[in-house]
């Protein structure tokens, strides 16, 4: 209990939690098991918070929403649903051509998945993006545009950051890629609840976010995932893959591996995000890379932790000479 009154203080005052005793405005305020003194500031999403009396006082901006998809087959989706769908096809990943036929929308993401290592995981080979009547197809750490007759005019522009590849339209769309297996899709407000996909509805509410193509709501991801196939050519994915059942050697050197997700190196950010998924999510990509690029799926699978990390405010240098 943070700044109570307690036999220890004096008539007038409060325990700050820490020891001392302090008047009711000087009150600390506690976050993610960190204290901040009154009129400290921090930043939660895309909102700052205030400290005052105790209490967090915050703006109520409305964020971004971002969707993410991963290594072999791991989705966060904009309302934070994590889950793994191993499909071999062309997939919605979102759109908001949704609802009835119809509908008008502005743009459209779809990714392209494939198997990765011999053990049936799949991961995302390459992107297109449709935005009005431009299509951008991203693969081979590159991309080329191409015109259609159909659409609006939107604008967009790229530019590259550190690793990354983004583009931006100003419909209010941002695309990250790291030119190999991640991709960020990044919305603003203006879509809350417009959109649907393998990143769900954007709603601010995960368990609804396994709505099938023909709006029915699913509880597992197979059926779901199947549902936003764009070629009924390709067979459904019937089984969720534990490349670790399959693969039992590798499993030691890729728990082993991992546990840097669980280590010391990322302490501080352990209680913003929680390391477990993404500790789970690493190990099975750690299986599962078995024809070459092992490290790339385990460097790309910690690089997706460090990146929500850094997300929540916690930055975290994890990369040596020797770790990716």
């Amino acid at each position: 209990a943070e700044c109570v009154s307690g036999c220890v203080c004096p008539e007038g005052l409060l325990d700050d939690g820490k020891g001392g005793c302090v008047k009711r405005n000087d009150c600390p305020c506690i976050h993610n098991n960190q204290w901040y003194s009154p009129g400290q500031k921090i930043t939660v999403d895309c909102n700052t918070c205030t400290c005052q009396k105790g209490f967090w006082s915050c703006t109520e901006d409305v964020c971004y929403g971002t969707c993410m998809i991963y290594g072999s087959g791991h989705y966060i989706t904009f309302d934070g649903k994590f889950y793994d769908f191993d499909g071999n096809c062309e997939y919605v990943a979102t759109q908001d051509f949704c609802g009835d036929k119809n509908s008008s929308g502005s743009f459209s993401i779809i990714t392209e998945n494939v198997p990765c290592g011999t053990t049936g995981v799949t991961c995302s080979k390459a992107i297109k993006m449709f935005i009005g009547k431009t299509e951008l197809k991203l693969e081979n750490k590159d991309y080329k545009e191409i015109q259609r007759d159909i659409g609006e005019d939107v604008r967009y522009w790229n530019r590259t950051v550190g690793l990354y590849l983004v583009i931006e339209a100003t419909n209010g769309l941002m695309l990250i890629w790291d030119k190999k297996t991640t991709v960020f899709v990044k919305l603003t407000p203006d879509y809350k609840g417009k959109v649907c996909g393998l990143c769900g509805n954007f709603d601010d509410k995960s368990n609804n976010d396994f709505t099938t193509r023909s709006g029915l709501q699913e509880a597992n991801a197979l059926k779901f995932g199947n549902s936003w196939k764009q070629s009924s050519m390709c067979p459904d994915a019937t089984q969720e893959i534990k490349p670790c059942d399959v693969k039992p050697h590798r499993k030691s050197w890729a728990e082993k591996e991992c546990s840097i997700i669980l280590s010391e190196v990322f302490k501080i950010c352990h209680a913003k995000v929680d390391p477990i998924p993404f500790y789970d999510a690493c190990v099975h990509d750690a299986c599962s890379c078995d024809s070459g690029g092992d490290c790339e799926c385990f460097c790309s699978a910690v690089a997706a932790y460090a990146q929500e990390c850094t997300k929540a405010q916690a930055c975290v240098f994890w990369r040596t000479p020797d770790i990716c």
